[in-house]
């Protein structure tokens, strides 16, 4: 009997929520107790306010869930992919952008991880091709993370 062969599933990218909200005190308190009280880390956080509104921009280790929470608690979001990429340094930082820039690759924003538990720095990038990007940054030796290496 012949054993067929499984192929394994393609990593994912890392998954962003952007969460519209009314600029109210006690918006992002709330949202970040009901991830926590839920088990939902939040390793990845902006905050984008104008006198109405925010975006709350973040990534967590739990993306389904987060969903769930999201769509059960009525709060308005989108979902994009994020290119994550680890760095050590300022230096290699500095790398990072020169790399991109060398492949004449615009970023649409970034923001930082808070401190991974291993003590990985990583920055969360959003390109205007992220395939193209994970390419390049590969080529100059930066590791990229998929959403199972940064889930804990």
């Amino acid at each position: 009997m012949a054993v067929k062969a499984i192929p394994a599933r393609r990593a994912e990218p890392v998954t962003q929520f952007s969460i519209f909200t009314a600029n109210r005190l006690g918006q992002l308190h709330d949202l970040v107790q009901l991830f926590g009280t839920h088990g939902v880390h939040i390793l990845g956080l902006t905050v984008l306010d104008t006198t109405e509104s925010s975006i709350i921009r973040c990534v967590v280790d739990d993306p389904d869930q987060a969903r769930d929470l999201l769509y059960q608690h009525n709060f308005a979001f989108t979902e994009a992919k994020l290119l994550v990429v680890a760095v050590d340094s300022a230096t290699e930082l500095h790398n990072v952008m020169s790399a991109l820039l060398e492949a004449e690759l615009n970023i649409n924003y970034l923001y930082s991880f808070i401190p991974h538990p291993q003590g990985q720095s990583m920055i969360a990038l959003s390109m205007e091709d992220n395939e193209i990007a994970e390419k390049v940054l590969h080529q100059h030796q930066f590791k990229t993370l998929k959403q199972t290496d940064i889930s804990r």
